[in-house]
């Protein structure tokens, strides 16, 4: 199953709140790779890698790869990868104020 599939077979309304649901639902998908999105247990949570993408396009084609001892719901599925989307809840103002501090070599040295 793609992304976007996952997306096509969940009841939209339970996503009425989610900007970034609305736009990959809105979204036409693109070229694609053979990337995979990787599901995995981690210490009893849920995680997702491989969402680094180049357009929100290109990640609607990737197939989706589950652990087989993992047993969780299309929701619950779809929430882990939003929320790994989203940077977990960072929006633009904090994200971008982070990596000011990151590139700003002062405060990266009392960071560090």
């Amino acid at each position: 199953m793609t992304l976007q599939e996952l997306i096509l077979s969940v009841d939209s309304e339970q996503y009425s709140s989610s900007p970034l649901f609305k736009i990959l639902q809105q979204t036409k998908p693109e070229y694609g790779t053979n990337r995979r999105i990787k599901v995995r247990s981690a210490n009893g949570d849920i995680t997702i890698t491989n969402t680094h993408i180049g357009s929100l396009g290109d990640i609607l084609t990737y197939p989706i790869d589950v652990d087989q001892d993992l047993n969780i719901s299309k929701v619950q599925l779809l929430d882990s990868i939003l929320l790994e989307l989203s940077s977990r809840g960072f929006n633009d103002v904090e994200a971008s104020e982070f990596w000011d501090d990151m590139t700003n070599l002062q405060k990266a040295k009392i960071i560090r």
